[in-house]
C-alpha cells in the first residue's frame, strides 16, 4: 500500500508540472529511482519504502496517469502486470475505484542524461521552507518574465550573501530580489542568468521537503537537493545563454 498524497508527491517531483512526461520507472529492493530531463534541465527522484516488485516500467504519458490518480483518494493498492518479460499495465485500486494505466515499451522511451558534479562549487547554501516560498512568491509576481540570476554580493555587516534577481536583465525592466545568508560562498562577483519558470516548478513540486542545499558552479551549472524521509530529488539546470 502506498497513500495517494505520497505517490502524488514522488511524480510531481519528476514531472516538474508537465516538463517531463515520458520516463523510465526502476524499482529494485522496493526504491524507486526516476531519471528525467533533457540536456540543460535534468533530474533524479528516489522514494525508498515503495511497495512494487522489481521492475522497470515505461510511462509514456505522465499526464494521463495523473488524471486517473486525480480521482482516487486514501491509500493506493498497486500491481503490475506483464507479457513475458515486458511490463504492460499498471492497475491502481482505492476504496472507491480500479484503474489500470497501459505501460509502454521502456525501450521506446531512449536513455537519460545525467550531470556530474564539478571540480568545485562557489556557492553551497541550504534553502528553508521559508526561503523557498519566498522565491516562489517572487517569481509570481513576475509571471511574465522568465529570467532570474543568482548572484554573491556583500551584506551591510559585510558578509557574504547569495541574492536571487528575478526581472529582465535591462534598465527598464521591474525586478525583485531575495537574500539567503550563510552557507559557503568563494566568489564575491559571481553573477549567473537562469531560467525562472524551471527554477520555480522545481522550488513548487518539493515544497513538501525538509530543505534544499542549493551549489552553484562557476561553470554555469545549478545544483538542486532535497531531503525528507522517504523521498529523495536531485536537478541540474544549465545557465541561460
Amino acid at each position: 500500500m502506498i497513500s495517494k498524497n505520497q505517490l502524488s508527491s514522488v511524480i510531481s517531483k519528476y514531472y516538474l508540472n508537465g516538463l517531463n512526461n515520458q520516463v523510465k520507472w526502476r524499482i529494485k529492493d522496493n526504491t524507486l529511482t526516476i531519471y528525467a530531463g533533457e540536456a540543460g534541465r535534468v533530474c533524479k527522484v528516489i522514494a525508498e519504502n515503495f511497495p512494487l516488485e522489481d521492475a522497470e516500467l515505461g510511462v509514456f504519458d505522465t499526464n494521463k496517469l495523473n488524471k486517473l490518480l486525480s480521482i482516487t483518494n486514501g491509500d493506493l493498492m498497486i500491481s503490475l502486470e506483464k507479457m513475458k518479460a515486458i511490463y504492460t499495465k499498471m492497475h491502481i485500486q482505492d476504496s472507491n475505484f480500479d484503474l489500470t494505466y497501459s505501460l509502454a515499451d521502456t525501450l521506446i522511451l531512449g536513455k537519460n542524461t545525467w550531470y556530474d558534479d564539478p571540480e568545485e562549487w562557489e556557492i553551497e547554501i541550504t534553502l528553508e521552507p521559508e526561503d523557498i516560498d519566498h522565491l516562489i512568491k517572487a517569481k509570481n509576481a513576475l509571471g511574465e518574465i522568465d529570467s532570474m540570476l543568482i548572484t554573491t554580493t556583500i551584506d551591510f555587516d559585510g558578509n557574504p550573501v547569495c541574492e536571487f534577481i528575478f526581472g529582465d536583465n535591462t534598465g527598464f525592466s521591474n525586478k525583485i530580489s531575495y537574500q539567503v545568508n550563510g552557507g559557503k560562498i568563494k566568489d564575491n562577483t559571481l553573477s549567473v542568468p537562469f531560467n525562472s519558470d524551471i527554477f520555480k516548478d522545481i522550488l513548487n513540486s518539493n515544497k513538501d521537503q525538509d530543505f534544499c542545499t542549493l551549489q552553484l558552479s562557476n561553470t554555469g551549472i545549478l545544483k538542486l537537493k532535497f531531503e525528507s524521509e522517504d523521498i529523495n530529488s536531485e536537478y541540474f539546470i544549465a545557465r541561460n545563454e
